[in-house]
């Protein structure tokens, strides 16, 4: 059954998924990134640019078989042709929605921020999980930065 996780109280959604990414590649997952096609630009605008010395490689769903391939995150805005993401080991969803098809992932992160609507929109995706008898784990991020 896919883990599913919420991380909550993220200060900027983007600079968050960055830095997530960043460590997700490092330790070797393979990951697909899903939300709104407007943030999914500004994240791959971000990947390229949030730290100096440091580049989280990734591409777009649209990008050639090849470079899906290759890539270890995969920017997609659309989930519903599995055929076009070789990935299916983590899903990032930086979406108001829950992702269709998230089942096909091994585990989900669902970044919220500190937004009031953002944090709805996240109390509905909670009870659709749930729901469904799925076991969430809760990380506050605002708990871990106060602790460090």
């Amino acid at each position: 059954m896919t883990e599913i996780a919420f991380h909550f109280n993220a200060p900027d959604k983007l600079a968050y998924a960055c830095r997530l990414l960043r460590k997700a590649v490092s330790s070797g997952a393979q990951v697909v990134v899903t939300g709104e096609p407007a943030s999914l630009g500004a994240l791959d605008t971000q990947l390229w640019t949030f730290a100096a010395l440091e580049f989280v490689p990734h591409c777009r769903a649209d990008s050639p078989v090849e470079q899906r391939l290759a890539s270890p995150v995969i920017l997609s805005a659309d989930l519903h042709d599995p055929t076009a993401l070789p990935h299916h080991q983590v899903l990032v969803n930086l979406g108001q929605e829950v992702a269709p098809g998230y089942e096909r992932f091994e585990r989900v992160i669902e970044v919220v921020t500190l937004d009031d609507t953002d944090r709805q929109w996240a109390r509905q995706r909670w009870k659709h999980y749930a729901d469904r008898g799925y076991s969430i784990t809760r990380h506050d991020l605002k708990l871990k930065e106060t602790s460090a």
